[in-house]
């Protein structure tokens, strides 16, 4: 499963060096020019937050130097007055760099931060998720996944293992179920046909399902997410209804609603797996009904999930992926 990971690269910027030139047919020492007011750097790019892919990188456009020289006072003239004339106008470059400094800051502070070149940040399409944490075991369980937990029990309420919705998102209160449980049929409401719900349903009720936690939601953009946790007495039961009893390697063994030309989604990314979990996830083929419909399997320990995505015009596969990975590390 993927995990939610970004980075950025900072653009380098090459010194300029100036020369410096002496005065030709000078008769007497000339006092050295002062020297020009160092150039004001601008505010560096803050680094992005990382997470389960890594934001396209955004490089600072490359801003040309521009070095003033120093004027050459003309000879013969009285030292005083030469150095009288320096100072003067090296005190007006310095009031004319302060002044457009002044303005420039003025202006980044009065810009929206995709105006300012190098901090710009494009969403990649990642949902805003809260904070997530595993729920705390039983005092002296192992995790699900432990080499010691022979039957892959997962020993945590399984209603808390499920992934919370995403930020802005309104609650499917239909998929609350009577504290927390799920009722069966409103899980084997998502396949398309009546014969495949009853034979989905023979399946659960032969391989001794205990209950079923689930959660679902809609996001503004119109995004409808559906996450099922299904539990079983041990990994062995489990892995034997997720393959050969849901899954194959292709395609679902059933399809659910709004997706009956479905096969496996080959641009899920190979390194979002996680240690443990057996991912089958899919795509809808095209042409797309109403919607188009991404879902995926995962089999952890004694329990199975069901993600099913689905939105008008195009399911965007990069939060399917998130959503998929955070519930496969919620569940290892």
């Amino acid at each position: 499963m993927t995990e939610r990971t970004s980075s950025v690269e900072d653009a380098a910027a090459t010194p300029v060096e100036n020369g410096t030139t002496a005065p030709v047919g000078a008769q007497a020492a000339l006092p050295p020019a002062p020297e020009a007011p160092a150039a004001i750097a601008g505010p560096e790019a803050p680094a992005a937050v990382g997470g389960p892919e890594a934001v396209p990188a955004v490089v600072d456009p490359e801003v040309p130097s521009t070095a003033v020289g120093a004027e050459v006072p003309p000879a013969r003239v009285r030292k005083d007055r030469r150095v009288l004339r320096a100072v003067l106008r090296w005190t007006a470059a310095t009031v004319v760099f302060a002044a457009v400094g002044t303005s420039v800051a003025y202006g980044i502070t009065r810009m929206d931060r995709t105006d300012v070149p190098g901090l710009a940040t494009e969403s990649d399409g990642r949902w805003d998720y809260p904070t997530i944490t595993r729920p705390p075991l039983p005092s002296g369980s192992p995790r699900p996944l432990a080499e010691s937990n022979k039957t892959g029990t997962h020993y945590a309420d399984l209603r808390r293992l499920v992934l919370p919705a995403p930020k802005g998102a309104h609650v499917d209160t239909a998929l609350r179920g009577t504290d927390g449980w799920l009722a069966t049929k409103t899980f084997l409401a998502e396949y398309a046909t009546r014969d495949d719900r009853e034979t989905v349903g023979q399946q659960l009720t032969d391989n001794g399902l205990r209950h079923i936690a689930a959660r679902g939601w809609t996001t503004p953009d119109g995004t409808h997410t559906r996450i099922y946790l299904l539990q079983f007495d041990s990994v062995v039961v489990a892995d034997e209804v997720n393959s050969p009893g849901l899954t194959s390697y292709n395609m679902p063994n059933y399809a659910v609603r709004g997706a009956e030309r479905t096969m496996a989604d080959d641009r899920f990314p190979d390194r979002a797996a996680v240690d443990d979990v057996v991912r089958h996830a899919y795509d809808e083929i095209k042409p797309y009904g109403a919607e188009q419909v991404r879902q995926a399997y995962l089999s952890a320990g004694d329990t199975l999930a069901l993600i099913v995505q689905s939105r008008k015009g195009a399911a965007r596969a990069v939060p399917f992926q998130q959503t998929v990975v955070l519930q496969s590390q919620l569940l290892g």
